[in-house]
């Protein structure tokens, strides 16, 4: 790594070799953004870097845009950019990829680095804005080379190795959980799709028709103003259909008129019968009964 910070050889570092091997230190900063840069390294590539940003950030100022915050987490590991309040990892800056780190001399809030993107292998210069912290932030990053560094000497190069394979498979797991992330909501689109469609295939304002209840004798009760249609009993039988009544006169198989005492009247007899039958009928208001006789009409027998 190419260092643009001078240390004295009697300087010692802020902090434990424990605290940047076995945890991490974290720091609160502006995050200016990233830009492309043609080289891994110089502090003209990265003034330019740094102009570039800061004119950038000066117009989306202006249009009432904040500089969002972010949370560094530096280790032998790496350095990690998060969001400060769901620890969602933005990015993830690999150490051996980091080529350069420096603070600006002329801006002692804004600090920067150089480091190669693991998947378009172009390298990107991030800048920070840290009120007070902006040369310890670089000088903690030296001290994390510092350490890394000894304990590749100390492993022959087997923990470089080592933190490769973590850190693929660290970005393999990010990789996976976005992709999983991306099927539960297309699942849930798809859900919800199905559920518009079907409530739309449904005829609107449709009543579902319950069959009546049966009483004991599996019947259905009978009433005059439902109307009959062959509604299945619990035995899986229809009930017979009711006769409809006809308006025309029905006959008896010798086509003749069944007799109906409440519809006759004075003119559906004979004119000898009537007579005998208004004789007796002024006789039975004068007195007359009918005691010890027998009334027979056989005289008139030829109508039967």
């Amino acid at each position: 790594m190419n260092r643009a910070f001078s240390r004295k050889k009697d300087k010692t570092w802020m902090h434990t070799p424990e605290a940047l091997s076995k945890h991490y230190i974290p720091y609160n900063a502006k995050f200016l953004g990233s830009t492309e840069v043609e080289q891994p390294k110089g502090t003209e590539v990265v003034r330019d870097a740094v102009r570039k940003l800061k004119f950038a950030r000066h117009i989306k100022k202006s249009e009432g845009q904040k500089i969002p915050k972010v949370e560094l987490q530096i280790s032998i590991y790496g350095v990690k950019i998060l969001e400060p309040k769901t620890k969602e990892v933005q990015h993830n800056c690999q150490l051996h990829r980091i080529s350069f780190c420096a603070d600006d001399k002329t801006d002692k809030r804004i600090f920067t680095f150089i480091c190669k993107d693991s998947e378009s292998n172009k390298h990107l210069c991030y800048v920070f804005d840290s009120e007070k912290c902006a040369e310890e932030i670089t000088l903690t990053i030296g001290q994390a080379f510092d350490l890394a560094y000894r304990k590749f000497l100390e492993s022959g190069g087997k923990d470089v190795e080592t933190r490769k394979q973590i850190a693929g498979m660290q970005k393999r797991i990010q990789d996976l959980e976005t992709e999983n992330m991306e099927l539960k909501n297309k699942v849930q689109d798809l859900e919800n799709r199905l559920r518009i469609t079907h409530v739309s295939s449904s005829p609107a304002g449709s009543v579902t028709v319950k069959s009546p209840s049966t009483d004991i004798f599996d019947m259905v009760p009978f009433s005059p103003i439902s109307q009959q249609s062959p509604t299945p009993t619990r035995n899986g039988t229809q009930l017979p259909p009711v006769p409809s009544r006809s308006a025309e006169i029905k006959r008896d198989l010798f086509g003749a008129e069944p007799f109906d005492p409440f519809n006759c009247g004075a003119g559906d007899f004979p004119p000898d019968i009537q007579s005998k039958l208004d004789e007796m009928q002024e006789g039975f208001k004068m007195g007359l009964t009918l005691e010890g006789t027998v009334f027979c009409l056989d005289p008139l027998d030829s109508r039967c």
